[in-house]
């Protein structure tokens, strides 16, 4: 008998993890990327000011996965969907399907772009950033949610002479987030130097998708004086689906792919989604709450024709804010309650034994 074929369509943080729970015997996998590896959109302050560091956990050759070696792995950018004929196009290649898991993700600023790279141009691009950022002596982050929040610790604690400022619009920086983790982010803040600025609304120029790291000053349309910089890191949360090669059917008004609780895509029989791109609710929280485990179960029930169970996100964002720090990763739960896990555990128990071998299903080195 011919076994079920699985297309996974971006391989992400998502797509690669439900990749791994179907590369079994009982379905051929085909996974879609156009980036050469892993390269996670987590940690974005760890990646600016460590890049090294945050290539050890974060950018991982698809090779290295365990799980993978019996997946067919095709490096190319994707570019039409038939849903009559159940194919993706890549390039000029046609890739029939039994079954399609939507994972493209999310653009966001100059650390989530969906184009094409080749692992040199993965290298060029952590290494432009950072020299960017380390020959500055004024860094300005634009931003209010985690990612402007961990860039702005990070930068500070790596280059401490450097002058970094924290502008977002609400009161409190991290709105999605339960109020007690804004109330530890900014005693680290603090801690670490940065200036906060709430309050602070800036003006976006005109065309620009905060994709680049640019120079000051930035305008405020809130009235405050306009702030110079020598680097500005725009992390104000304008997230784009990339769904241009996708039917306009599929799509929400915001161009997310729309889904059922199952995370099956209504109207296109076999098709699934997850992670970012996935209208599941109002924070799209399946990338961040480990939903990929139940879309495997959900495929392998389609497959057999059995039921499928819903997928229940949370009400607050939760998990890493900071990123990791000197005495170690601070986790928050959605009740806003942080614990912490010293910095040795993170290095000998945490990657190794519950990311790579557990979550990951082993990782070669």
């Amino acid at each position: 008998m011919t076994r079920p074929r699985v297309v996974v369509a971006g391989l992400g943080d998502s797509g690669l993890l439900t990749a791994i729970h179907l590369a079994r015997a009982d379905v051929d996998v085909v996974g879609v990327s156009s980036k050469p590896g892993l390269v996670s959109g987590q940690e974005l302050g760890l990646r600016l000011a460590r890049p090294e560091a945050w290539a050890r956990d974060y950018r991982i050759g698809f090779d290295r996965f365990r799980r993978l070696d019996r997946a067919e792995l095709v490096h190319g950018e994707l570019t039409g969907l038939d849903l009559a004929g159940r194919s993706v196009a890549v390039g000029p290649r046609a890739i029939r399907y039994d079954v399609l898991v939507l994972a493209t993700g999310v653009s966001n600023g100059f650390w989530r772009l969906p184009g094409f790279q080749t692992d040199a141009d993965v290298t060029t691009a952590l290494g432009e950033n950072h020299a960017r950022l380390a020959a500055a002596e004024a860094v300005l982050v634009v931003g209010g949610g985690a990612a402007a929040v961990s860039t702005a610790l990070q930068v500070a604690t790596r280059w401490p002479a450097a002058t970094v400022t924290l502008a977002f619009p609400g009161e409190r920086a991290l709105p999605q987030h339960h109020p007690r983790v804004w109330d530890v982010a900014r005693r680290r803040l603090v801690r670490a130097g940065v200036v906060l600025q709430p309050g602070h609304r800036a003006v976006v120029p005109d065309g620009f998708a905060g994709d680049a790291i640019t120079t000051g000053p930035v305008a405020w349309s809130t009235g405050q004086t306009p702030t110079a910089a020598d680097a500005v890191v725009w992390a104000i949360g304008r997230v784009r689906p990339n769904t241009a090669w996708l039917p306009a059917g599929l799509l929400d008004d915001a161009g997310f792919v729309r889904v059922e609780p199952t995370l099956r895509v209504p109207g296109a029989p076999g098709v699934f989604a997850v992670g970012d791109v996935a209208a599941t609710d109002a924070l799209r929280s399946s990338a961040r709450n480990r939903a990929d485990r139940l879309l495997a179960a959900n495929i392998r029930a389609h497959l057999a024709d059995r039921p499928l169970r819903a997928y229940q996100p949370p009400r607050r964002r939760w998990g890493s804010v900071l990123g990791p720090e000197a005495d170690g990763l601070r986790v928050f739960a959605p009740s806003g309650h942080p614990f912490r896990l010293p910095a040795w555990s993170v290095h000998r128990v945490l990657q190794p034994w519950i990311v790579r071998r557990g979550i990951y299903r082993g990782v070669r080195p």
